[in-house]
């Protein structure tokens, strides 16, 4: 093999499969090379949840005492195994830098931006291709149990309606009326209106069968090794299926991006936070919409035959096992808050590992010393709901628009 095309794309989950789609339709020749099967990463094992409203990035004040947290309680939601690594204590001294009020609110501002973008590319994608995902815009109840909780909430809401989000309030006693399916000790919930879902392997497969369609060639279990490199431009992708030269290469592998990026000599600033995964069978009467199990840090969304319940950030490294102890806290956490979960019926078990940024704003940028090569990653818990805009963005970036978003907050290098 010795491929030629305007874009190779490295990753198949929702990013990638999106940079591929908004490349195909502005006319470039595309192919796409994933080192397993599409949404065999994150993209598959996720909480399937499109949520401009989760605009607050993970590096904020709240985060910074439930991490400092986790170093010592194993019960908490967020866990780090603090082990002899360079790139992990950096990416933690990183992180505690980003974590003031200041530096939340900019990059809440960010967020909010590239989140009402995607949402709109949402609703055209699904309705534009057809594609068959369960797609459903029915809003995002996030329930609080601890006063304190729900008065910080407040205060976040405020923020993010500055921003146009729009938000509901309900008392504790509203927040039954509105969710029955809830246990009565509860302060109170925000309702988001505009947040949607889908069932996000379902969805990478449908747009990869559009791709196909478009003309995108796609490479499952294919491998990247190595990458050549002449007068600053990426010429040759060396995989173990054979050697790629593209004009362009958009990286967007997720938590891969960076161990495939040191292989360019690239250290990207980036850690995999595993969280789990849990199919259960849809209980009888459940809400239409996904939940938010706020001091837990669970969500649970309902899909078309089963109730997907996904929690737990652990910072292990590049760690898929699935921990029955972190599968029971995360059912243990839901039982707190649920009337029932279908926990007795579990269908299925994953993990998947988030990409995590110290700021928690992703990377979507050109690389400044190898302009031919675009870095898409770094989403957190986001892949899912700025998978769109994040490929619209690619698309503009390789021919040189200008782009819909103000690219500045993502760019590559804004930690050096």
């Amino acid at each position: 093999m010795n491929e030629r095309a305007d874009v190779l794309v490295i990753g198949g989950g929702a990013v990638g499969a999106c940079a591929a789609y908004y490349l195909v339709r502005a006319g470039l020749s595309v192919t796409l090379v994933e080192k397993g099967e599409l949404a065999s990463g994150c993209s598959g094992a996720n909480a399937g949840l499109i949520v401009p409203s989760h605009s607050v990035p993970m590096a904020n004040p709240r985060t910074r005492r439930l991490a400092f947290k986790g170093l010592f309680h194993p019960q908490s939601p967020l866990r780090i195994r603090v082990r002899p690594d360079f790139d992990l204590l950096l990416w933690l001294w990183r992180f505690h830098r980003s974590c003031s009020a200041q530096k939340m609110r900019a990059g809440m501002g960010a967020l909010c931006k590239l989140n009402h973008a995607s949402l709109k590319l949402w609703k055209d994608l699904i309705k534009n291709e057809n594609l068959a995902c369960g797609f459903q815009q029915k809003g995002w109840l996030i329930v609080y149990k601890k006063e304190k909780a729900f008065r910080e909430a407040l205060e976040d809401r405020e923020l993010l309606q500055s921003y146009g989000i729009k938000a509901e309030i309900f008392d504790g006693r509203k927040t039954l009326d509105f969710c029955p399916f809830l246990l009565p000790e509860i302060s109170g919930g925000v309702f988001y209106p505009e947040d949607a879902h889908l069932d996000p392997a379902r969805f990478v497969s449908a747009l990869a069968e559009r791709l196909r369609d478009l003309g995108v060639t796609i490479y499952p279990q294919t491998e990247v090794r190595s990458f050549e490199s002449t007068n600053s431009k990426l010429t040759v992708v060396r995989t173990n299926r054979g050697d790629f030269r593209p004009e362009n290469v958009v990286l967007a592998a997720g938590a891969w991006s960076s161990s495939l990026a040191k292989k360019i000599g690239m250290n990207l600033p980036l850690q995999p936070a595993k969280g789990y995964v849990i199919s259960t069978r849809l209980p009888d009467n459940f809400p239409s919409f996904p939940l938010y199990l706020s001091e837990a840090k669970v969500a649970i969304t309902p899909l078309e035959d089963s109730l997907r319940i996904a929690g737990a950030l652990e910072f292990e490294g590049m760690d898929f096992k699935v921990r029955k102890k972190g599968v029971s806290r995360i059912l243990n956490f839901s039982q707190d808050y649920l009337k029932q979960t279908g926990s007795h019926d579990i269908l299925a078990v994953s993990s998947g590992l988030r990409p995590c940024t110290p700021d928690g704003l992703p990377f979507i940028s050109r690389h400044p010393e190898l302009p031919n090569l675009i870095v898409a990653t770094g989403h957190g818990m986001l892949g899912i709901t700025l998978a769109p805009v994040t490929g619209k963005l690619v698309s503009q970036i390789v021919r040189d628009e200008a782009p819909c978003v103000d690219l500045n907050p993502f760019r590559l290098f804004r930690f050096c």
